[in-house]
């Protein structure tokens, strides 16, 4: 006999992490989507360690946070990077 759980566990799978880091930026793969950060526009991550890059959060859904790096950005800019200017005229 089978025994099920009465309540699932919780889910393993990873809903933000990085896919790839190359010369010109950083691919990320967030809730089934995937988004290119250029360090033209994030010049944040330019110098920053693999390690600092890797060590990413993801917080209600909309947040990423990159605590090594003090860096924190929401879902929505990169979804509509066109609302949210990175810098002002």
């Amino acid at each position: 006999m089978i025994k099920r759980l009465k309540k699932p566990g919780k889910s393993i799978l990873a809903k933000a992490e990085i896919q790839n880091i190359s010369n010109v930026g950083i691919w990320i793969f967030v809730k089934g989507q995937e988004f290119f950060m250029p360090f033209e526009d994030f010049p944040w991550f330019l110098k920053a360690t693999i390690e600092q890059i890797y060590n990413l959060e993801f917080f209600h859904e909309k947040h990423l946070h990159w605590p090594l790096l003090d860096v924190d950005i929401e879902l929505e800019s990169l979804k509509h990077p066109e609302a949210y200017p990175l810098t002002y005229s």
